[in-house]
């Protein structure tokens, strides 16, 4: 299996985020298949960034996080359109 580049891991943790509206960490950290230190990191990067907020108990997308999914979707399509 090949290494996942970054832009890869932050488009696959916002994405679960977004699909289940709210996601517990231990539930994001499974699914995003990264060490906990990995997870940790990307997810204070995340949360710097105001791409995700944190309750108590729940990750969610904020505005910025899914304006991000919407246009890195984007990019990859263009991407594709020209058979990169």
């Amino acid at each position: 299996m090949a290494k996942r580049e970054r832009l890869e891991v932050i488009h696959d943790i916002l994405t679960t985020i977004n699909k289940s509206k709210q996601i517990r960490p231990t539930k994001l950290l499974h699914k995003s298949n990264l060490s906990p230190q990995m997870f940790k990191q990307y997810i204070e990067e995340l949360t710097k960034k105001k791409f995700i907020i944190k309750s108590e108990t729940e990750f969610s997308l904020t505005n910025k996080g899914k304006e991000f999914l919407t246009e890195y979707r984007t990019i990859l399509s263009f991407i594709d359109n020209f058979g990169l």
